[in-house]
């Protein structure tokens, strides 16, 4: 990178590179069309976890899906996402984004067409599990090839807000589309009607991601080690508790207790080669340097977990308790979505205005106040409220403050961590936020199963309502709340204004050692 010149360092000049076009977009349409096929590529990331869990109970029904392995086929998108996207992450220093964005979404699709022809729990388990590749490949991509594109500023600010609402409008396009295709056709449509948006997608990304961001860097070498230990060890560890709760003798069945030690010993492995061995590792600890990371990272890591568990409860309780229709389910999601995409992009303007510390301590509320009121939600008797009061006073603003939570938190973390990263680790800092995102969603949901079905277990058999059990999902979602504002409270972010890059504060300030 060039040595900062006198326009650059100057504060008029940083503020008006904050707000221009960047030079590798050559025009607006250009720009627009280049922003239009990142940002669709979050919305088929989304589309397929958010109608997932309306779809849920009709495909349960539909392939003879235990209730103690529901959790599986929701969750392990989430969880292979999760423990690859790190090593992604480090294929798009290897090979660029723009070549490892188009593959992942080539993959996606081939097993998206691939789900629609499941017919057992295993097998669509297993196309689940390998659309969670494809989405670890085109995420931290993804996030890196804004990125790079964009400055610091009020211009980036509002392209990761872009990003942020179209995480919405995917989740409820999902939610839809699941909601059509299982009263109307047939389960298997939402996979494929997603197949044809992806395909959709990767053709964008051919026409319009310029070839400068796709460039390989051959000096750049895989933490093997690393992949050896962090993939495998997040994956035991989710996956004990996922199935411990569910498993013959609870936790001490042997095959849990076994896949648990291992993947803790497996972590505890990787903290050592991360730390101490790799000379590249997959986790450098520049990620960490930035004042609070570490305490943002645990905040984010619970309050996803809050949306994993508000997402598959609200979905469950709507159906099952309040007898909601597939259609009737989707409208009931509706807030979240345009919530979402109003918070998206009012909050990319005005996030240079506001600190980051107070919208993220109004994002932890809203995850706290979405879950309580789901745990509050009075029964249904003979002379209790209708199904309608129950919308309006409980589920309505449920909806709305857990869209406040999921979109504030995203959108400010996105800015603030790529903002303090430089260039070439990028790719890494959209790997751990959207990690950070999934991981949380599956390991949280697991453990609301395993609270759920150790306390089924420890009561006589039918004594427990399915209202009763949801309920304990929803706590245990009010409990992470509580602890990730708590957390957020000590981080302080500041406004996400116009600035130098990292790279250039890094320059800058070796320039001024030197000079000394």
């Amino acid at each position: 990178m060039p040595s900062p010149t006198p326009d650059v360092l100057d504060k008029a000049a940083v503020e008006r590179l904050g707000r221009q076009r960047p030079e590798l977009l050559s025009s607006v349409p250009m720009e627009v069309a280049f922003v239009a096929t990142v940002v669709c590529s979050m919305m088929m990331s989304e589309y397929f976890i958010g109608g997932f869990f309306l779809c849920l109970p009709l495909i349960a029904d539909a392939l003879s899906i235990p209730a103690s392995e529901q959790t599986w086929p929701a969750g392990v998108i989430n969880l292979t996402t999760a423990a690859l996207l790190l090593p992604a992450a480090r294929l798009c220093d290897r090979f660029g984004g723009r070549i490892v964005f188009l593959f992942g979404h080539l993959w996606l699709l081939i097993w998206s067409i691939a789900s629609g022809f499941s017919n057992h729990s295993i097998v669509l388990i297993i196309c689940r599990a390998m659309q969670g590749v494809g989405a670890s490949a085109f995420m931290p991509a993804g996030m890196a090839l804004l990125g790079q594109t964009y400055r610091p500023g009020p211009r980036k600010n509002l392209v990761f807000a872009l990003y942020g609402a179209f995480a919405c409008i995917g989740f409820y396009f999902g939610i839809f589309m699941g909601a059509i295709a299982a009263e109307f056709l047939d389960w298997r449509w939402y996979f494929w009607i997603g197949a044809f948006l992806v395909a959709a997608v990767f053709v964008g990304g051919i026409l319009t991601i310029p070839r400068e961001l796709g460039k390989s860097d051959k000096a750049v070498k895989m933490d093997w080690l690393g992949v050896l230990t962090i993939v495998p060890g997040l994956i035991l560890v989710v996956f004990a508790f996922t199935d411990g709760g569910h498993a013959p003798d609870g936790w001490a069945t042997p095959y849990v207790y076994v896949t648990f030690i291992l993947g803790v010993l497996l972590l505890a492995g990787a903290v050592y080669v991360e730390g101490w061995v790799a000379s590249n590792p997959l986790l450098p600890a520049e990620l960490f340097r930035p004042k609070g990371m570490k305490r943002l990272v645990a905040a984010l890591f619970c309050c996803y977990g809050v949306f994993g568990l508000f997402l598959l409860f609200a979905s469950f309780y709507s159906e099952r308790v309040l007898h909601t229709t597939p259609l009737q389910t989707a409208a009931w999601f509706t807030p979240l979505a345009v919530g979402g995409m109003c918070l998206a992009i009012c909050g990319g303007l005005v996030l240079h205005i506001l600190s980051g510390r107070m919208l993220m301590i109004i994002s932890g509320m809203g995850f706290l106040i979405s879950v309580l009121l789901f745990a509050l939600l009075p029964e249904q008797t003979g002379n209790s409220p209708s199904t309608s009061f129950l919308y309006w006073a409980y589920v309505f603003p449920a909806m709305l403050c857990g869209t406040i939570g999921v979109d504030i938190t995203f959108n400010v973390t996105n800015v603030f961590i790529t903002t303090s990263m430089p260039y070439r680790l990028q790719a890494a800092a959209g790997a751990l936020i959207n990690s950070l995102l999934y991981l949380g969603i599956a390991f949280w949901l697991g453990v609301g199963e395993m609270a759920v079905a150790t306390t089924v277990n420890s009561r006589p058999e039918g004594s427990m309502t399915l209202r009763e059990q949801y309920q304990i999902g929803f706590w245990v979602g009010v409990g992470l709340a509580v602890l990730s504002v708590c957390l957020m409270v000590t981080v302080r972010l500041g406004r996400a204004s116009a600035e130098l890059t990292a790279d250039e504060k890094a320059q800058l300030e070796g320039a001024s050692t030197q000079e000394k």
